[in-house]
C-alpha cells in the first residue's frame, strides 16, 4: 500500500485558485489529558480577517511523509476555493504523542471531538466543520459523526465501512478473513512502531519511539479474540443505529474496492439529504485511481462542501441519489486500465428499477424453472480452492484482481446458464438461496458468480461466503446437526454489471475458499439439493431512458500542484502460485516493493517492502499457514531508521497460534528486539 499520484493526461493541475492559500505546519492540538495531537492546516491567507469552513481528514497514516504527496494534491485544493483544510495525525501516529492501542478506540473518537471544538474556536473558523476520509478515514467519518458533534455539518466517506464485523478485513461471513486479517495487523504492527521526526519534536522522539515499540500491540491478537459479533466489533459500527447519524453523508466507492457494500446500506438507512456514487475503481480516491474513466472528484466535493457548509444551493441535490458506473463484460484480467460501461443513476435505494431474477440448479445447470425432483449434489473440499480469486481490497497494484475463473472451477461444483437470449444489466446484491446439508458440524460454504464468454472465459463478478454455524446468528454461533437439511442465504458482494447476449452465468459452490477463508477444522463434505428453495437471486435493473447520461456533470479531474520527490527505489510487484507436486503444497507468495522516495519538502526518506505467503496442503486444512514480513525505512541524513517485522497464524482443531516479532534498527544497529506468542482457542471459525 503506497499513496501515489498516477499519472494521466486527463488530468488538470490547478496552481491558481480563487483564494491565495498558506500552509501552517507543525501544529500542536491540546488534548485533555495533556496529550497533543499533530496538524498541518491549508487555508486563505486572509481566513482571519474573512472566516471559512474547515474540512477535517483524521488519519494514522503519518502526514510529514507517508501520506504527504496524496494530501499536497487535495488540501491545497479545498484550501484555495474557500476552506481550512486541516490534516491531523491520530494518537500514537506520526507526530503526535501517545501510544496507538488499536484501530477505531474510543479514545481515537473522543480526540476527534476534541479536534472538532478546538477548529470551532479558531479566529479564521465559522464553525461549520465536514470531515473527508478514504478507508480508515471514512470509518473514522461515519463514527465521528455518530457522535453528533455541533460543529460537524457533514462528511464524505470513501471505502469505509458501517459494520466492522460483517464488512471490513477481519471477517466476512461469520469467516476470519485469512488473506487480510494478518496482513494488515502486520501492516499496522511495524506502522504503528514508527518513530516521532527529531526535527519536528526534538530530543523526545528516541523516549516515545521506545514507547512506541514496547507498547503498541499487535492488533491481531484482539481481533481473533472476537471471533462472534460481540460489544468489541459493534463499538464503531454505525449499523448499530444508523439513527444516530442526522447529517447529510455523501459515501463513494469503486467497484474493484473490498468495501462497495456499505454504500447501499448507508444510502437505505441514513439521512435523506445523503449521496451515493460507485466508480470503477479500486481502493482509491476517484481523481486518481484507476481503472478509467476518472472524474473530477474534487470539484465533486466542492458542491458537497458548498452545499452543506456555505449554505449555496450547488444542484446536487437535484441529481439522483445513486450514480453508479455500469460496467461492461470483459475478458478476465488480472489488471485493467479501463472498463468500458456508462454511468445510470438510481432515485432511491433500493431501486424500483431492480429487481429480483431467480435461476434454480438443476444438473449443474442453471435454469428459468424450478425442477421438480432432482437428485442431490455433493460439493467436496477442495483446499486449494480461492487461489486464483484475487485480493479482497484491490489498491490498483499489478496483480490484484480475479484470473480466469476456468482456473478454479475444476476445484468447485459450478452449475452453468444456458446461453443469455437478451443483454442484461445487474446493479445490487445476488443472493444464493439454497438447501443444504454437510457431513461435518464446523463448516462454511463460499459462492461465486462468473460471466462466461462464448470463448470459454470465466470472469469473476461477485463472491460471498457463510460460516454456517453462523446460520442463525453472528452473536451466538451454533454447531450443525451432521446430514441435516438447512435453508440458507449467502448474499454476494454488491456488483453493476452487464451480461451481454450469448454470454453465460456460472454459480460456483465450495466449503473452501483459501485464502480468503480460514478452512474449517476438517474436510467437508456439503451437500445441496436442487429444488424450489435453491436458486440465484439476480438483482436485475431495466434500462431506463436517461441511462447514460447520469455522469454529464462530472467534470475532468483537477488537482493541486503535488509536491516534488526524488525516487529513490522503484516499485516492483510479483504476485505468483507455486504447486509442489511431490508434496502437495500449494503456495501464494504476494510481495510489494512499494518503494523508497525523498520528499522536497522536508528531505524525509521513506520507503517498505511486503512479502505474504499463504500456503496450504491437499486434503489437510491444518496445514493453512499465513506468514506476513514487513521491511520499513525512515529517515533524513544522519538520521536513519528501520523496522523489520514478521507475523505468522497457523491453527490445529482447537486453536489458533499467532507469532508477532518486531525488531527495530537505529543507522543500522539493532536497538530493539521483541516476540509476541499468543494462542487463542477457535470459536466456529
Amino acid at each position: 500500500m503506497v499513496f501515489n499520484v498516477r499519472d494521466s493526461e486527463y488530468r488538470r493541475i490547478k496552481q491558481e485558485f480563487p483564494r491565495e492559500i498558506k500552509k501552517v505546519e507543525h501544529i500542536r492540538i491540546p488534548m485533555s489529558d495533556g496529550a497533543a495531537l499533530a496538524a498541518d492546516i491549508w487555508l486563505p491567507v486572509d481566513a482571519k480577517e474573512n472566516p471559512v469552513p474547515a474540512i477535517l481528514e483524521y488519519l494514522p497514516y503519518r502526514k510529514n511523509d507517508f501520506t504527504a504527496i496524496r494530501d499536497s494534491i487535495r488540501h491545497p485544493y479545498f484550501a484555495g476555493h474557500g476552506y481550512a483544510s486541516i490534516r491531523v495525525d491520530i494518537r500514537g501516529a506520526g507526530d503526535s504523542d501517545g501510544v496507538m492501542i488499536d484501530e477505531y478506540s474510543k479514545q481515537e473518537l473522543d480526540d476527534a471531538l476534541e479536534v472538532l471544538d478546538w477548529i470551532a474556536e479558531q479566529s479564521w473558523s465559522t464553525g461549520s466543520v465536514g470531515m473527508i476520509g478514504k478507508s480508515w478515514g471514512g470509518f473514522n467519518g461515519l463514527q465521528v459523526a455518530a457522535r453528533q458533534h455541533p460543529s460537524l455539518k457533514t462528511i464524505i466517506t470513501l471505502c469505509s465501512s458501517d459494520d466492522r464485523y460483517a464488512d471490513d478485513v477481519h471477517y466476512r461471513g461469520g469467516n476470519l478473513l485469512a488473506s487480510d486479517m494478518l496482513w494488515w495487523a502486520s501492516t499496522m504492527f511495524v506502522y504503528n512502531a514508527r518513530p516521532q521526526d527529531p526535527a519536528v519534536v526534538g530530543e523526545s522522539w528516541r523516549k516515545n519511539w521506545f514507547d512506541r515499540l514496547e507498547n503498541t500491540p499487535p492488533f491481531v491478537e484482539e481481533w481473533t479474540r472476537h471471533q462472534r459479533r460481540d460489544d468489541y466489533w459493534k463499538h464503531g459500527s454505525i449499523s448499530e443505529n444508523y439513527s444516530d447519524i442526522q447529517i447529510p453523508v455523501f459515501t463513494v466507492s469503486g467497484w474493484q474496492d473490498g468495501y462497495t457494500n456499505a454504500v447501499f446500506r448507508l444510502l437505505e438507512n441514513l439521512p435523506k439529504e445523503s449521496k451515493g456514487l460507485i466508480g470503477p475503481w479500486m481502493h482509491e480516491y476517484p481523481e486518481v485511481a484507476t481503472p478509467e474513466p476518472n472524474i473530477g472528484f474534487l470539484q465533486e466535493c466542492l458542491r458537497w462542501w458548498d452545499q452543506w457548509l456555505k449554505g449555496k444551493d450547488t444542484g446536487i441535490m437535484d441529481e439522483p441519489k445513486l450514480i453508479t458506473w455500469i460496467q461492461d463484460s470483459e475478458l478476465p484480467q488480472v489488471n485493467y486500465e479501463k472498463r468500458p460501461g456508462k454511468w445510470v443513476g438510481d432515485e432511491a435505494w433500493p431501486s424500483k428499477n431492480v429487481n429480483g431474477k431467480k435461476l434454480w440448479l438443476e444438473h449443474q445447470q442453471l435454469t428459468d424453472k424450478a425442477p421438480v425432483q432432482e437428485s442431490a449434489v455433493c460439493v467436496p473440499s477442495i483446499q486449494e480452492h480461492g487461489f486464483y480469486s484475487g485480493v479482497f481490497c484491490p489498491f490498483g497494484e499489478t496483480g490484484d484482481l480475479p484470473a480466469d475463473q476456468r482456473l478454479e472451477n475444476a476445484k468447485s461444483v459450478v452449475f452453468t446458464s444456458a446461453p443469455l437470449d437478451e443483454t442484461i444489466e445487474l446493479l445490487g446484491f445476488p443472493v444464493f438461496h439454497a438447501e443444504i446439508s454437510s457431513d461435518q458440524e464446523n463448516t462454511l460454504i463460499a459462492v461465486r458468480l462468473s460471466d462466461k464468454a462464448p470463448t470459454g472465459e470465466s470472469t469473476l463478478i461477485s463472491w460471498g461466503m457463510l460460516n454456517l454455524n453462523h446460520l442463525e446468528s453472528d452473536e451466538v454461533p451454533t454447531k450443525l446437526e451432521k446430514r441435516k437439511k438447512y435453508k440458507i442465504k449467502v448474499q454476494l458482494d454488491a456488483l453493476g454489471q452487464q451480461i451481454p447476449r450469448g454470454h453465460q452465468l456460472e454459480v460456483a459452490v465450495s466449503p473452501t475458499y483459501w485464502p480468503q477463508a480460514w478452512p474449517s477444522p476438517k474436510p467437508v463434505t456439503l451437500t445441496v439439493y436442487p429444488g424450489e428453495d435453491t436458486y440465484m437471486e439476480l438483482p436485475v435493473r431495466e434500462a431506463q431512458p436517461e441511462d447514460g447520461t447520469a455522469g454529464d456533470h462530472f467534470q475532468i479531474p483537477e488537482i493541486a500542484q503535488v509536491i516534488d520527490k526524488e525516487i529513490m527505489r522503484q516499485e516492483k510487484r510479483t504476485r505468483e502460485v507455486r504447486h509442489d507436486l511431490v508434496h502437495g503444497v500449494w503456495k501464494l507468495e504476494d510481495y510489494s516493493d512499494e518503494g523508497e522516495r525523498k520528499l522536497q519538502t522536508n528531505g524525509v526518506e521513506h520507503g517498505s517492502k511486503n512479502k505474504n505467503t499463504f500456503l496450504v496442503k491437499e486434503n489437510d486444512p491444518l496445514s493453512a499457514r499465513v506468514t506476513c514480513e514487513w521491511e520499513l525505512k525512515v529517515g533524513r541524513e544522519e538520521w536513519q531508521t528501520r523496522l523489520e517485522s514478521f507475523s505468522e497464524m497457523t491453527s490445529d482443531e482447537t486453536t489458533f497460534y499467532l507469532t508477532n516479532t518486531l525488531v527495530a534498527f537505529e543507522s543500522d544497529k539493532e536497538v530493539f528486539r521483541k516476540t509476541w506468542k499468543t494462542d487463542v482457542l477457535r470459536d466456529f471459525n
